[in-house]
C-alpha cells in the first residue's frame, strides 16, 4: 500500500504501455482509475507550458510617453496628498518630491520600454536616460545642483557676520524693566501638568469621553490679562469620526495655569478643521491645499479675545542664502470652525496672536547671536566671549503678550549663568539681562534637596522679581504629576531657598529668607506721625491673617484709621459717637494708627488735625 502512493509508483505507471498496465492490476474498474489520472496530469501539463498574455503596452513613443506621464503623475498625486510638501526651491521636501517623480519616471520607461540590461552593466541605464528620459535626466541633475550650491551659500561658516544680525538683542535693567506680578498672572503649571489636568477633565465629562478624546496638543497664551492653555479635543478614533464628522468637534479645554481651573468650552458650531480630521479637513491638507507655496512651521491652536478659535501658522522665510537664517514672514490664520484663512505680515498680525514664533527657533537665532560674535572659527576654536543658551525654557505673561525665557551660559559648560534672555513670541523683540547665578538645573536641584523625603520633581523655573530680586520660581510635582509644593530660589545665592504649599506662603518664607540672610534690609520708615481727635462716626471689624482688625472714621476727616486689636485692646469699647484721640502714619487705604485714647465728657468738637514736632 505504500509503495502504491508513492510519487514514483504513478511514474511508473504513467510511462509503462497500457497492456502492461491492465495486466499487473487485474481490475478493470482500477485500469480506469489510473488512466483518468493520467489524463488529468497531462491536461495540467500541457496547460503549464501554454504561452501567457501578455500585458500590451503601448508601442509608439508618444504613448509611452503618455503612460509614463500618467503614471507619474499618479505617484505624485498621491505622494503629495499624504505627504504636502510645499512646492517651494526653499524647501527641501520640494527637492524630495521631485526627485521621486524623475525617479517614478524612469522606472515607468524602463518597464513601458522593455529594457534589459545586458552584459553592459550600468552604463546601459545610462544609454537609455540619454535616449529615453533626457529631460527628466537633466531636470533631476539640475536639482541635484541648485541644492548643493544652496547649501553651501546658506552654511554660517561663510555668513557668520548674517546669522548674527537675524536677531535683534536689547540689553535690559532686570529690577527696573521686570515688574512684579501678582499671584494670580505666575503659572504655577508646566505644560505635562496642564495636559495632566486637561485629560482629567475629560475623564469627568460622561457625554463626551466615549467619544472624545484630549489631544494633548496645547498651547500657552495670554486670555484676557491671564496665562491659560488652550486645547482642542480630538475623536477617540476613526469610526468615532465617521459618525461626528458631520458636526464637527464641539468643544475645547482651557485651562489657568495660575490658579490650576480647568473648563471645558462648549462651542455653538463644532470645529471642522482640526489636527484629528481625516482627508481635506485636516488643518495641515487644507492649508496646504490654500497656500502650495508657504513653508509652514509649527502649527499653535490659540482662540482671540472672544474665544473664537484658530490655527495660527507661521511661514517660514530665509534670509541667508537658499535656505539659511530661519525666521517669520507672514502669519496664516485660519478659523478652525469654518475653514476660513487670512494671511497677515508679520509686522501687521492681530495684538492676540502670542506664538508666531516657536521657542525652539527663537533659541537658536540666540545661540547664532551669542556663539558668531568674532566670527565661526572663534565660536569652534577658541570661543573667546561665545554665549549660549541652557537646556530648556519657559514661558512669562508680560505685557499681554507670551514671553519665552531662557538662562545664558558660557559654553565651556559651568554650572552659572551669565545672565538670561526673554523673548517675544509675537514680535520677535529679545532682550538680555546680565544676571550672575546659578543655572536652572542647580536651582531645581536645590528645590528638590528641601523636599527629598516626599520625592517630590521640580518643573523647570521661572525668573521672578521678587522684591528686587531676581528669583526662580519652581513647582514640585508628585509621582501622579500633580503639583504640591512650590519653591523660589534666588538666582545669585542658590543656597536661599524656600518652600510653600501655597504660592504666598512660599514667598512670605522667601523673604523671611533674604531679610534674615542679609540680601535685604528693612526700609526705613520715613512717614511722619500725625495726631487727630474726633468723635467716632463709623466703625467696622474684619479679621486680617487671623488677627481682628477695627476701621474707625472720626468727625471731620473722610480717612480711616486701621487699628489691631492686639496692640490696642481697649479698641473694643470704642462705639459710634465717643471721642477718641490717636496717633498715626498715613497709608494708602488706612492710615496705621499708633496710639489711641478714649476722651470722657467729649464735647462733640470735630476733629483736629496736628502734625508731630
Amino acid at each position: 500500500g505504500r509503495a502504491l502512493a508513492g510519487p514514483a509508483f504513478f511514474h511508473r505507471i504513467l510511462m509503462v504501455p497500457r497492456p502492461v498496465m491492465v495486466a499487473f492490476s487485474g481490475q478493470i474498474g482500477y485500469t480506469k482509475g489510473i488512466h483518468s489520472i493520467r489524463q488529468r496530469l497531462k491536461g495540467d501539463f500541457l496547460m503549464s507550458q501554454a504561452p501567457k498574455k501578455k500585458l500590451h503596452l503601448p508601442r509608439s513613443k508618444g504613448g509611452k510617453i503618455v503612460f509614463n506621464l500618467v503614471i507619474t503623475l499618479i505617484v505624485g498625486f498621491v505622494y503629495f496628498y499624504l505627504t504636502l510638501p510645499a512646492i517651494n526651491l526653499q524647501s527641501s521636501d520640494f527637492y524630495v518630491f521631485v526627485g521621486l517623480l524623475c525617479l517614478v519616471y524612469l522606472l515607468s520607461a524602463l518597464v513601458s520600454s522593455g529594457f534589459q540590461m545586458e552584459n553592459g552593466g550600468p552604463k546601459e541605464y545610462f544609454r537609455f536616460i540619454k535616449a529615453q528620459c533626457l529631460p527628466v535626466g537633466i531636470l533631476f541633475a539640475l536639482l541635484l545642483v541648485v541644492a548643493l550650491v544652496g547649501t553651501v551659500i546658506s552654511m554660517p561658516i561663510f555668513r557668520a557676520g548674517a546669522y548674527r544680525e537675524l536677531l535683534q538683542v536689547e540689553t535690559g535693567d532686570f529690577a527696573a524693566e521686570i515688574a512684579e506680578i501678582s499671584f494670580n498672572e505666575i503659572p504655577t503649571l508646566d505644560r505635562d501638568s496642564a495636559d495632566f489636568l486637561g485629560d482629567r477633565q475629560m475623564g469627568t465629562l460622561s457625554d463626551m469621553v466615549s467619544q472624545f478624546e484630549y489631544s494633548n496638543d496645547s498651547t500657552q497664551i495670554n486670555y484676557q490679562g491671564r496665562p491659560v492653555r488652550v486645547a482642542p479635543i480630538a475623536y477617540a478614533d476613526l469610526i468615532k469620526w465617521f459618525t461626528n464628522r458631520s458636526n464637527g468637534i464641539p468643544a475645547y479645554i482651557r485651562i489657568n495655569m495660575a490658579t490650576q481651573t480647568t473648563e471645558l468650552v462648549k462651542l455653538e458650531e463644532g470645529m471642522k478643521y482640526t489636527n484629528s480630521e481625516y482627508f481635506n479637513r485636516n488643518i495641515y491638507r487644507h492649508l496646504r491645499f490654500a497656500h502650495p507655496t508657504y513653508i509652514y512651521g509649527g502649527l499653535s491652536f490659540e482662540i482671540d479675545d472672544s474665544g473664537v478659535p484658530y490655527w495660527v501658522a507661521p511661514v517660514k522665510k530665509y534670509n541667508i542664502g537658499l535656505f539659511g537664517g530661519e525666521t517669520v514672514g507672514k502669519v496664516v490664520l485660519c478659523n478652525a470652525i469654518t475653514g476660513d484663512t487670512k494671511t497677515y505680515d508679520i509686522d501687521k498680525a492681530p495684538s492676540w496672536i502670542d506664538r508666531a514664533y516657536a521657542a525652539d527657533l527663537l533659541v537658536e537665532l540666540f545661540d547664532y547671536y551669542g556663539t558668531l560674535k568674532h566670527g565661526f572659527i572663534n565660536s569652534v576654536l577658541s570661543q573667546k566671549d561665545c554665549l549660549e543658551t541652557t537646556d530648556g525654557y519657559n514661558y512669562l505673561a508680560l505685557d499681554d503678550d507670551v514671553w519665552m525665557y531662557t538662562g545664558v551660559t558660557s559654553v565651556n559648560g559651568d554650572q552659572s549663568n551669565v545672565g538670561f534672555m526673554l523673548s517675544n513670541q509675537r514680535t520677535m523683540e529679545t532682550k538680555y539681562y546680565k544676571v550672575e547665578g546659578a543655572t536652572e538645573a542647580s536651582a531645581m536641584s536645590s528645590a528638590e534637596g528641601q523636599v527629598q523625603n516626599l520625592k517630590y520633581v521640580a518643573t523647570f523655573p521661572l525668573l521672578l522679581n521678587i522684591s528686587d530680586e531676581p528669583t526662580y520660581f519652581i513647582a514640585l510635582k508628585d509621582d501622579a504629576g500633580l503639583v504640591k509644593k512650590y519653591a523660589m530660589v534666588n538666582v545669585q545665592k542658590y543656597q536661599i531657598v524656600a518652600i510653600g504649599d501655597s504660592v504666598s506662603q512660599c514667598e512670605e518664607n522667601y523673604l523671611e529668607l533674604l531679610f534674615s540672610n542679609g540680601v535685604k534690609e528693612a526700609e526705613k520708615d520715613t512717614r511722619q506721625v500725625k495726631k487727630i481727635s474726633g468723635k467716632i462716626t463709623k466703625i467696622a471689624q474684619a479679621v486680617i491673617e487671623g488677627t481682628s482688625h477695627y476701621y474707625l472714621m472720626v468727625e471731620g476727616s473722610d480717612d480711616i484709621f486701621d487699628i489691631s486689636v492686639v496692640d490696642y485692646i481697649d479698641v473694643v469699647r470704642c462705639e459710634v459717637g465717643q471721642e477718641v484721640r490717636m496717633e498715626y502714619k498715613e497709608d494708602e487705604k488706612a492710615n496705621a494708627v499708633l496710639s489711641l485714647e478714649t476722651i470722657q465728657g467729649s464735647g462733640g468738637a470735630p476733629a483736629v488735625k496736628q502734625d508731630e514736632e
